[in-house]
């Protein structure tokens, strides 16, 4: 459990430097900065969310749950609201863009780097 949320730490640490290189209104100062990004966005998906998607639960149902990237969109806001200069977002739309981007890569990495890792490692 506690590998698991490590590893899922620094592939949000690297999503986010990746995203802060090629994205220009999403602000990273380092590799620093995206991991402290990375442990308050991991501890505000902990407790944040699940009101916020308990409060909007209509709106998610009727939107077939994409409202979600509103919240997660919302929460990276949070994120930099918390940690200041070192890691900025030029307003909702470039956070919604990028919680777009986020989310995709980390399903890609997800499903195509971590859990054929962890099948290999069970099967031998």
């Amino acid at each position: 459990m506690f590998m698991n949320w490590i590893i899922s730490l620094l592939v949000n640490t690297v999503v986010l430097m990746v995203v802060a290189g090629y994205y220009e209104p999403f602000k990273l100062e380092g590799a620093g900065a995206a991991l402290l990004a990375s442990i308050i966005l991991s501890i505000f998906n902990l407790f944040i969310k699940p009101v916020l998607v308990l409060l909007t639960l209509p709106v998610t149902v009727l939107s077939f749950g994409l409202f979600l990237i509103v919240i997660n969109a919302v929460l990276l806001m949070l994120t930099a609201e918390v940690m200041g200069s070192s890691f900025e977002i030029d307003g909702f739309g470039a956070a919604f863009l990028a919680a777009i981007i986020i989310s995709i890569l980390n399903l890609l990495i997800q499903n195509f780097i971590i859990e054929p890792m962890q099948k290999r490692k069970r099967s031998s």
